[in-house]
């Protein structure tokens, strides 16, 4: 990409997102001062990343939106990236989010439940986070057994005569029935936030001395319940390892590096314990890119109904005296010893070059600690490690992210797939087609989209075929048309309900037409394949329930492709068949009643072929027609009220 022109270019705050030859949008970026940021990137080769050159040559466009705060900035491009996952940002693949605890601590009587979303300022304790919504929900499980907290809802409580079966088998104490006073219930709620908090000693001793007051007063049934709950306590509790003794909570992470790639750690410590942990790994990037993986993870991780710590450690500043720190980093991602580094190769004239890059590096950090302070409702402080204590928990956190790449098992899906398939890049956007008719008639052809293993329902789409007289090559072909011409956001798989020949009708028509309305010559930017049913012995195709052995076949290739039967791949892409199959055959059905009902339709007085389409234009079912009025029907075009009277009346009587 040339160099673009300076004066065109606003010197406030924005997003600038750079396009490639197709539109599509393949790295997203925020500056304070947009001129600055921008001019960087066309800086000499040698002061610059490999992916940033790589990027650079990529583009062949660029937009900016401007924003009134550097805020807004950052928000917007965290936004945009979920929305589009460019292929040369740091993209966040799991954003989802974590389960939490909720204890409902402004109600008479408090319930405790398992959420995924912080609601801010109800006045509600929020536990957590927990990155396993099993384990949750079996802790969820464990402490109603110790402290049988109320588990109906306040509409279901509130209209509740007697109590329910929970409260017969000994895990509720019925508040709704008045079974519990208000104080005994608060003495319970207070007991589990002990719990929920990690004070697990405090909590035991609480529950001890009750204990010991109860068998004084010789009530040995109350002193038995309460000795069950210290038992259960320990049995579930105590198994958190505490790190911090002081207490405290925070979020700590850890960065190593891999040769393929960079990983990076993250513990959850609450009052002081290990909660819980998780890692992410991103493929193909370097040391280099390590500041702005931590910036960009910390944008995407934390969102408007996240559970915000006060402190979150990292492992260094992102933009501080980068190349003096450059071995060091090295080490603390490495896990080894600093080596030497001799006068010239720390490259003053790289952090020379790069000052504007670690002063936009630590305004973002500062940023995203206003914006973290706005999500908590109160302070957020973003660091690196003050005391041993801190620097053990961002080692811990590098373990584990080390180990987890290490063993990549749960390697992302984009990734896997593109092994399988022999693509050179993620396989992140799958459209997937099938047709459906009969017998030549109502003839359609439904495309379903999958991101990132996800379905994106908004953006399904059904074409209406009409010449292919039953043919599915024919109508496969006419699609292929079509879908040229609706043009991008394009697919990295476009994955065809069908064999070889389903897969050559498609493939040829997209490879004629590609260079003639997109310019190119080199063929297409995207696999084309076909998921074909495994055959039986006699050469059929083998639909029993429970096959895992469907083939894929790709353009160029007579024998599918080697891929192990039932593997997590390949079901994957049998299961957005399937969906395809039920869509396009869904559609297809309504179409069909559609038309049978047209014919009934015209059948009636007043109604012919215009009428009908006016009335299926209009309404949705054939139960809206039936329910409609009649001056409803008379405020088509061309019905007055007498016509409209005797078609409500005919639609009624069917």
């Amino acid at each position: 990409m040339e160099r673009p022109d300076a004066s065109l270019i606003p010197t406030t705050p924005g997003v600038y997102l750079y396009k490639d030859a197709l539109g599509k949008i393949i790295y997203v970026g925020k500056a304070r001062n947009l001129r600055k940021r921008i001019l960087s990137y066309f800086r000499p080769k040698e002061q610059l990343t490999p992916k940033t050159v790589a990027m650079i040559g990529h583009a062949v466009s660029l937009d900016t939106l401007n924003t009134t705060t550097e805020k807004e900035a950052l928000l917007l491009e965290a936004s945009l990236i979920k929305k589009h996952r460019p292929h040369y940002n740091i993209v966040l693949r799991d954003d989802k989010q974590y389960v939490l605890f909720r204890l409902s601590e402004r109600d008479e009587f408090p319930r405790l439940e398992v959420v995924r979303k912080v609601r801010k300022r109800d006045g509600a304790r929020y536990f957590g986070p927990f990155t396993s919504a099993q384990a949750a929900r079996e802790t969820w499980k464990s402490i109603h057994r110790i402290f049988p907290l109320r588990r109906c809802t306040d509409r279901a409580m509130k209209n509740r005569v007697r109590p329910c079966l929970y409260h017969h088998i000994g895990l509720c104490l019925a508040p709704c029935a008045g079974d519990v006073s208000r104080e005994e219930y608060a003495d319970m709620t207070r007991r589990v936030s002990l719990l929920l908090d990690g004070k697990s000693r405090e909590l035991i001793d609480l529950l001890r001395g009750a204990m010991e007051r109860a068998a004084d007063d010789l009530d040995f049934e109350r002193a038995a319940v309460l000795r069950d709950q210290i038992r259960a306590v320990e049995k579930t509790v105590e198994r958190q390892g505490v790190v911090l003794h002081r207490g405290g909570d925070m979020d700590v992470i850890g960065v190593v590096t891999r040769p393929d790639g960079l990983a990076l750690g993250m513990i959850f410590v609450r009052q002081g314990a290990v909660l819980d942990r998780s890692t992410f790994f991103w493929p193909g990037l370097g040391l280099e890119e390590a500041d702005e993986l931590i910036l960009s993870f910390l944008s995407q991780f934390y969102g408007p109904h996240s559970a915000v710590p006060p402190r979150v450690v990292i492992p260094w500043i992102p933009g501080e005296k980068r190349a003096e720190d450059a071995e060091r980093r090295t080490a603390e991602c490495s896990g080894l010893e600093p080596i030497g580094m001799s006068a010239g190769e720390g490259g003053p004239d790289r952090l020379n070059a790069e000052g504007e890059d670690e002063t936009e590096e630590k305004g973002i950090l500062e940023t995203l600690t206003s914006a973290l302070s706005d999500l908590r409702g109160g302070p957020v402080y973003i660091a690196a490690p003050r005391n041993a204590d801190e620097n053990r928990l961002v080692d811990m956190a590098k373990s584990n992210a080390r180990e987890a790449a290490r063993s990549r098992a749960d390697a992302p899906l984009s990734e896997r797939l593109a092994l399988v398939l022999r693509s050179p890049r993620p396989v992140s956007r799958i459209e997937c087609v099938d047709v459906s008719h009969t017998g030549g008639q109502a003839t359609k052809v439904g495309m379903v989209v999958y991101e990132d293993g996800k379905p994106r329902k908004d953006e399904y789409r059904v074409w209406n075929i009409e010449g292919a007289g039953g043919d599915d090559y024919a109508a496969l072909a006419m699609w292929a048309e079509r879908r040229l011409e609706h043009g991008a956001p394009w697919p990295d798989l476009l994955l065809i309900d069908g064999g070889r020949g389903q897969l050559a009708s498609v493939y040829r028509v997209l490879y004629e037409g590609w260079p003639r309305t997109r310019g190119e010559e080199n063929g297409l930017p995207f696999l084309v394949a076909g998921i074909a049913k495994a055959r039986d012995e006699r050469g059929h195709a083998d639909r029993r329930a429970g096959n895992v052995a469907d083939r894929i076949f790709t353009p160029g290739r007579s024998n599918p492709l080697n891929i192990r039967e039932g593997s997590p791949e390949l079901l994957f892409l049998q299961a957005v068949r399937d969906a395809t199959h039920d869509f396009s055959i869904g559609r297809h059905r309504q179409a069909r009643a559609r038309l049978a009902f047209s014919g009934e339709l015209q059948r009636l007085p007043g109604v012919g072929p215009g009428t009908a389409k006016l009335l299926w234009e209009h309404f949705a079912s054939v139960a809206d027609m039936k329910a409609a009025t009649e001056e409803e029907i008379a405020r088509l075009p061309g019905i007055g009220k007498k016509r409209a009277g005797r078609i409500r009346a005919s639609l009624r009587g069917m």
